[in-house]
């Protein structure tokens, strides 16, 4: 029997064009299970913020952790990368880059971009989007044409495999319209009174639903959701990525979706959304305080027993990205070439960093950020 607060998907091979619009029914929402997961995640995020507030040098964060979403995110879609190949990328000239290592920076570019554009516009619109979508996948035109033949198909090999599970809505002005409506509903913050992490998670699931692009909307929806919590002032930066727990959990996501456009099951979302932001925060937070520990015990060996002028610096450079070159070194201004070199070398001998020769050229992983970034 269907609920009727809330108009399902009839059929999965058609459009939805009858996607309800935002906001949803309130009484999806106020149940106490749902608030007991909400204040669970609210809690962590809470711990999160406080603890990144207190780093000063925010590129530790900014430039690493947000590598991992990049590059989780991108394995949800299939696009596969090791870490060393990540990693060098990152630490190279773009003009050098190829492969899936390219695709997964352009999504990190992507959460800079959009973080960007938000901090100067003040607000979601459909240009946004664009932006992120156009970032991500190098596409440059916008909202799919009425005569694209979208569908989600069924993944796999087995006996369902390619059947459509799920059709989006198309047609003259049709995505326009909800396009509006979801922008609206994401820009009000005084009607309705929703709390923010409720709000990310229905407005994640519209903008899937929707599935506005032809390509990279699972992509542009994972990024829109930290810009949201940044928005919403819940996060100073964007440093909460949920890719990884969704790459974990990536079949009861799709399974959860499908229950809202299916059967109305909004509150099986609304708890796995918000335990994969209670279990990210709480997975972040270790993850900063694992490299701030880190780093304070590595300064303190570079102090005893090395000479090395003004370590902290040094420092700074070699947990900004696992991956270290002369060249870094030298374009920020720490050290001439030769200094730079000594320096990184002495950090080999001292077992900080490993020295690796790729295609020609020295670089320098550090090893306990890259243990931790993998962990």
């Amino acid at each position: 029997m269907s609920d009727q607060r809330y108009r399902i998907n009839p059929d999965r091979t058609i459009p939805w064009n009858n996607l309800p619009k935002l906001p949803i029914d309130a009484s999806f929402y106020r149940d106490l299970d749902v608030f007991e997961g909400l204040g669970k995640a609210k809690a962590a995020l809470g711990k999160l913020q406080g603890r990144s507030i207190a780093i000063p040098n925010q590129g530790i964060l900014v430039n690493t952790i947000s590598l991992q979403e990049a590059k989780a995110s991108s394995e949800i879609e299939h696009i596969f990368t090791t870490d060393d190949e990540l990693y060098k990328a990152f630490s190279d000239e773009a003009n050098q880059i190829k492969g899936p290592a390219k695709e997964v920076l352009r999504y990190r570019e992507s959460i800079w971009t959009g973080h960007q554009y938000l901090t100067e516009k003040g607000n979601f619109d459909l240009s946004y989007f664009e932006l992120v979508y156009r970032t991500t996948t190098q596409f440059n035109d916008g909202l799919r044409k009425p005569f694209a033949q979208t569908y989600i198909r069924q993944g796999g090999s087995g006996p369902n495999a390619g059947k459509p599970i799920y059709t989006p809505p198309r047609g003259e002005g049709v995505l326009e319209e909800l396009m509006d409506n979801l922008i609206t509903f994401v820009n009000d913050f005084q009607k309705p009174e929703i709390d923010p992490l409720i709000k990310v998670a229905i407005a994640h699931l519209q903008f899937e639903a929707i599935h506005p692009f032809r390509d990279g909307n699972g992509r542009t929806g994972r990024i829109f959701n930290i810009h949201y919590l940044v928005h919403s002032g819940l996060l100073d930066l964007p440093i909460l990525y949920l890719s990884k727990y969704i790459l974990r959990e990536k079949e009861q996501y799709y399974t959860n979706l499908a229950g809202v456009t299916q059967r109305a099951a909004w509150k099986d979302w609304f708890l796995f959304i918000f335990r994969g932001i209670e279990e990210t925060s709480l997975d972040t937070f270790q993850k900063i305080t694992d490299i701030l520990n880190a780093k304070e015990a590595i300064l303190q060996v570079l102090e005893k027993e090395t000479s090395i002028a003004r370590p902290e610096s040094l420092l700074e450079a070699i947990f900004t990205q696992p991956f270290t070159k002369v060249k870094h070194l030298v374009d920020k201004k720490l050290y001439a070439e030769n200094t730079a070199r000594q320096y990184l070398n002495q950090l080999v001998d001292l077992g900080i960093c490993e020295k690796r020769k790729i295609s020609g050229g020295d670089y320098y992983l550090n090893l306990e950020l890259y243990r931790i970034l993998g962990s």
